[in-house]
């Protein structure tokens, strides 16, 4: 072939957009591979003596050959050729695991990155197609996007981890917040400061590689445009065969467009949380007992003490999983009978919380308000509004003090004065001068009886109706207190000695079942907890209502997501369980496995209608 001929080759690809045939990178001479320069005539031209030269002295650089780095390519061609093909296999391989990943951590499988996606298929042949402007502009923004995607899918990795659902990009960038304050709390500063380094630096590389990734593969497919142009349409040929005829490798389908289907989910979920606010303001605006008057409200409870208590996290798992059921029961019969030796009964039911691993304050919400609080910004709404909550009636009625023990709260809580609460006890209100354990700023056994010291115990007081949030069972269940004497509780400081003995979290997380088992003691510390407080300082005007505001993490959950959490009243006055007798609720501390279950919002409703004057 004369270099003519070889000439117009090139020439002609390189006006149709193509770069020169070089797969390092490098750069080739204008008008052929040889460096020799073309007749301006047209007329061939043989060299065979330029040829020879060429071939003695193949390491002889063109003037146009990209150097490298301190020239390394042309000192070391083989491993230039090495490194380039290698980096090229890098970047398909991210391309692909980008295109191909899950969102979820259970379902990422060796099947899962052999299937032949859709948008990839498409993706190639576009670029394939453009002029090499818009090309090139084309690679850059779809390799930008890409790594956007993958980092939403990460995201939506932990979320499923936490919160057994998916980030929703309209309502959830708060929740970034609160899980760095986690940290800091769980692990120290250097801890959170690691944690958020590594984030960004995850973001920011991801963003970048896969830009550079798109950008070189389409440089490769356009210098090897007739075999880039075959494979495309074979892959889309095996995609329609595939899809068609349903094939799978195990249970994973082997055609995917499972990206398209990703972000036609997330454009409806965007769509859904802009248009949630008026829906909820609707909801909201609907109030049975707006117009009650003061003094028909809650009169079946007048001159009790009244205890609304959440136990962080106790789930319906703690009860019906096996492995945990067995110790779990014997916690609840034992609670039972001591309190029915001290003149208590109880009856026990399901509530459906809006939220599951987290979100507590969601479900608090609920519980209290009879809306149902399953975001921040419905929250938020709720907070800044006139709706009226259970705590807000009891307020109302001017025969009860309210107060809020609140012992996971350490900052500034605006949202506290919302509830009509007269005054709030968070962690540095109960006297409490131990250590944290973890994330929990005080051991459920010391807040309730700080609960004793500073409110329930004193003389010539009104009825209380409180509400206490207790935090021993808040992930991550490592270390946690136990049970002491509650004449040795004194300031707390006893409990520095009773951390040292507990488990280390670092270890603890790295065992799922080590996992589960440190969160159903916590579930029992905070059940004997409430149940001795009751047996101890309880007296016949003593109604407790205490309930789960949530399931925990999927990690102690094994995966299923219901979103049920036990429910229990306990009372001395027998006129008091009386009056839910209807409800066909269970007797005792542990809720049958078909006892009613309401969702959370239904709860203020039927509570203040049971104590109201037709109750």
């Amino acid at each position: 072939m004369s270099l003519f001929t070889r000439s117009r080759q090139l020439s002609d690809t390189t006006e149709s957009g193509a770069e020169p045939d070089d797969d390092t990178g490098t750069a080739e001479p204008e008008g052929g591979g040889t460096g020799t320069a073309e007749p301006q005539d047209g007329t061939a031209t043989d060299a065979p003596e330029s040829a020879a030269r060429a071939q003695r002295t193949p390491s002889a650089p063109s003037p146009a050959t990209k150097p490298g780095w301190f020239g390394w390519r042309r000192r070391y061609p083989r491993t230039a050729r090495g490194v380039s093909v290698g980096t090229t296999v890098l970047a398909g391989a991210l391309v692909l695991f980008a295109l191909l990943v899950p969102n979820r951590i259970e379902r990422i499988e060796f099947a899962s990155f052999v299937r032949i996606p859709a948008e990839g298929v498409l993706l190639a042949g576009l670029l394939l197609a453009l002029p090499s402007k818009p090309r090139r502009v084309t690679a850059v923004v779809t390799g930008v996007f890409l790594g956007l995607l993958t980092v939403l899918k990460f995201v939506d990795m932990g979320f499923y981890q936490i919160l057994a659902r998916p980030f929703d990009l309209v309502l959830d960038w708060i929740l970034i917040e609160n899980g760095t304050d986690f940290l800091r709390e769980t692990f120290g500063r250097t801890g959170q400061v690691l944690a958020v380094t590594g984030v960004i630096v995850l973001f920011v590389a991801l963003l970048v590689l896969t830009t550079l990734a798109v950008v070189r593969l389409t440089n490769l497919m356009v210098r090897h445009r007739p075999a880039a142009g075959r494979t495309v349409l074979i892959l889309g040929t095996a995609w329609i065969t595939c899809m068609t005829l349903g094939v799978e490798i195990g249970t994973v389908p082997v055609a995917t467009k499972g990206n398209a289907e990703f972000l036609g989910n997330r454009v409806e979920q965007v769509r859904a949380g802009l248009a949630d606010a008026r829906v909820f303001e609707k909801q909201a605006s609907v109030d049975a007992f707006a117009k009650t008057p003061p003094d028909q409200l809650l009169t079946g409870l007048r001159g009790k003490d009244v205890l609304f208590t959440f136990i962080e996290s106790y789930g319906r798992v703690a009860i019906d999983d096996p492995a945990m059921a067995q110790q779990t029961d014997a916690v609840l019969k034992e609670g039972t009978g001591r309190l029915k030796a001290a003149g208590f009964e109880s009856r026990s039911g399901w509530l459906q919380s809006p939220v599951t691993g987290a979100g507590s304050w969601l479900a608090h919400s609920t519980f209290l308000s009879g809306l149902w609080i399953k975001n921040q910004q419905r929250y938020r709404s709720l907070t800044t509004s006139d709706r009226m909550t259970l705590t807000n009636y009891f307020g109302k009625t001017g025969a009860w003090r309210t107060v809020g023990v609140v012992p996971g709260v350490r900052r500034a809580w605006p949202e506290g004065k919302y509830f009509g609460l007269d005054y709030i006890y968070d962690s540095e209100h109960l006297g409490y001068h131990g250590p944290y354990f973890s994330w929990t700023p005080v051991p459920d056994q010391f807040s309730m009886e700080a609960f004793e010291r500073l409110e329930h115990g004193r003389k010539d007081r009104e009825p209380i109706m409180a509400e206490i949030i207790l935090a021993s069972s808040h992930n991550p269940w490592s270390p946690i207190a136990h049970m002491i004497d509650w004449e040795d509780l004194g300031d707390g400081s006893v409990f520095h000695r009773i951390k040292k003995e507990g488990t280390n979290p670092t270890e603890v997380w790295k065992d799922p079942e080590k996992v589960r088992a440190e969160y159903r003691k916590a579930i029992e510390y905070s059940i004997r907890s409430l149940t001795e407080w009751v047996e101890r300082y309880g007296d016949d005007d003593t109604v407790l209502v205490f309930l789960g505001d949530h399931q925990p993490v999927p990690t102690v959950t094994a995966g299923d997501t219901g979103k049920d959490v036990p429910v229990t009243i306990v009372a001395h006055d027998k006129k008091v369980l009386d009056r839910v007798a209807d409800w066909g609720w269970t007797d005792g501390l542990k809720p049958a496995e078909n006892a009613p279950r309401w969702g959370m919002d239904k709860f203020r409703d039927r509570f203040m209608t049971a104590y109201g004057p037709q109750g």
